[in-house]
């Protein structure tokens, strides 16, 4: 995002990718010669996209398709006790009444709207400003909407908010999952978080192709304006002179002098020194105690049977506390965790099939259940996994799926294996967890603290998720706009 408008603007871009391929953690990978997501798997706020597009001088609709999701997600407890959520808010309302009630549903009327006001307060006046800061936010909001920012709950714990609206424990537990978007705990994080709500009701759509055409389609869009990609090139080194950047180091000893750069890394390979001591003060340290969620997952190709998997499907556990205490507290793999299935070859259920259904043919899954971020204390040994594995497919096989996997079709990720891919992380999927009202003033802005070095990513603000991490770099493209527009050719 941030090469396309730099290179729109007319600056010389060289992009750096330690892989072999464009995306970072939307990433992909061929399990049993077939290609799946193995990273994000949903898409919400085109408009975010639409709008880098427009700006270049191009539809991004000629290049991504994309087909709406009828059913947001579907929710199961048990074998019995299921919910799928819809697009449509009114179908929505009705599918909550009729599983828990007219309350419930009037709860739900109440959460969908006070989810709209937060994100109507937050889109403009925090998300899109490059530094967050209490000051900036009341800046941009303005004197008259000063008692927004009490509505927005910043005080309150969105599970303790879900129960203003929820008396249902399974409904509270669905819409608390929200924290976890976020890689954080819903015990701990600020009812503010309950946006996402609104973000998914306002639109999510299936990519045709999966995810990681986004990736490539951005790259290739780069290119058109004029950006050069380095793959398989790994940035050893941010060099400084006189307190300002001034080259970048590759694997082999190579330097390139620039005026700026754009680290996409996690802010933590920063301050950890993974990219050079010149540029450790750039940005705060990470530890364990604010760490957001890993995981562990499961790409897999099998057979399924038994329960009907929409393209997104959630299956809870018992005890939600419980789950989120064995991670944060005890830094250990949950004893029952919650547990996710993307199911890549399904949209919604009922509609024409991909695929053939009945457990006729093997599709592609992604499985993850939520993981401690401890991958560079803890090597997660074999055992523990498998074990892990065993009581996640036999949890399952509890609330009526059965899938039929094999392990030559199985690709299994750690939380070591993710700091492998993402260092200094420990396994982090998310940056720092937003835990506290103070979490989300406390993640980097756009600019760093060393002169030349502008930081993007699901570390930096505006934080984690596919359309907040595109936004960041277009919010650190903006900042060298305005920071050293006399040097673009």
């Amino acid at each position: 995002m941030a090469a396309i408008d730099l290179g729109r603007a007319g600056f010389d871009v060289t992009v750096f990718e330690r892989a072999a391929s464009p995306g970072g953690k939307m990433r992909e990978l061929s399990v049993a010669g077939r290609v799946m997501d193995a990273g994000p798997t949903v898409f919400t706020l085109r408009e975010v996209f639409d709008a880098l597009f427009a700006d270049a001088g191009e539809n991004f609709s000629d290049h991504i398709k994309l087909i709406p999701a009828n059913v947001l997600a579907r929710h199961a407890w048990n074998s019995h006790e299921h919910l799928d959520l819809f697009a449509d808010l009114e179908r929505s309302t009705d599918a909550i009444g009729a599983f828990a009630g007219s309350r419930e549903a009037a709860g739900f009327a109440r959460f969908a709207a006070q989810a709209r006001r937060i994100y109507s307060t937050l889109d403009e006046s925090f998300m899109r400003a490059s530094r967050p800061s209490t000051f900036e936010l009341v800046r941009r909001l303005g004197v008259g909407r000063i008692a927004d920012l009490w509505n927005i709950q910043p005080f309150v714990s969105l599970w303790r908010s879900t129960g203003r609206y929820f008396r249902d424990a399974r409904l509270r537990q669905l819409f608390a999952r929200y924290a976890t978007y976020c890689g954080s705990s819903p015990f701990h994080s600020p009812a503010t978080l309950m946006l996402v709500a609104h973000v998914e009701q306002a639109g999510v759509w299936y990519v045709e192709g999966g995810m990681h055409r986004l990736a490539s389609q951005l790259a290739a869009a780069a290119m058109r304006q004029g950006v050069k990609f380095r793959y398989a090139t790994e940035a050893t080194q941010i060099r400084t002179k006189d307190g300002r950047v001034s080259a970048v180091q590759i694997a082999g000893g190579d330097c390139f002098a620039v005026d700026a750069v754009v680290c996409n890394a996690d802010t933590n390979a920063l301050a950890a020194g993974q990219l050079g001591g010149d540029v450790t003060a750039s940005a705060a340290a990470t530890p364990l105690a604010h760490r957001s969620l890993s995981a562990v997952t499961w790409n897999l190709v099998a057979r399924t049977s038994g329960f009907e998997l929409a393209h997104h499907s959630v299956f809870f556990s018992a005890d939600y506390r419980a789950e989120f205490d064995d991670i944060f507290r005890r830094h250990r793999l949950p004893a029952a965790p919650t547990i996710y299935i993307c199911a890549q070859d399904r949209r919604d259920p009922g509609a024409a099939a991909t695929v053939p259904r009945h457990g006729e043919f093997e599709e592609r899954l992604l499985c993850l259940v939520n993981a401690p971020p401890t991958g560079d204390s803890h090597s997660f040994p074999r055992s523990e996994i498998d074990a892990c594995e065993n009581q996640v497919f036999e949890s399952l096989a509890r609330y009526g799926l059965t899938v039929h996997r094999r392990a030559d079709a199985t690709v299994t990720t750690t939380p070591a294996d993710f700091n492998r891919l993402f260092p200094a992380t420990g396994g982090a999927l998310y940056g720092p967890a937003s835990h506290g009202w103070r979490a989300s003033f406390k993640r980097p802005g756009s600019r760093s603290q060393v002169r030349g070095l502008y930081l993007a990513g699901g570390s930096a603000h505006p934080g984690p998720g596919v359309p907040m991490a595109a936004t960041s770099g277009r919010l650190a493209a903006a900042c060298i706009l305005a920071d050293y527009a006399s040097i673009a050719r």
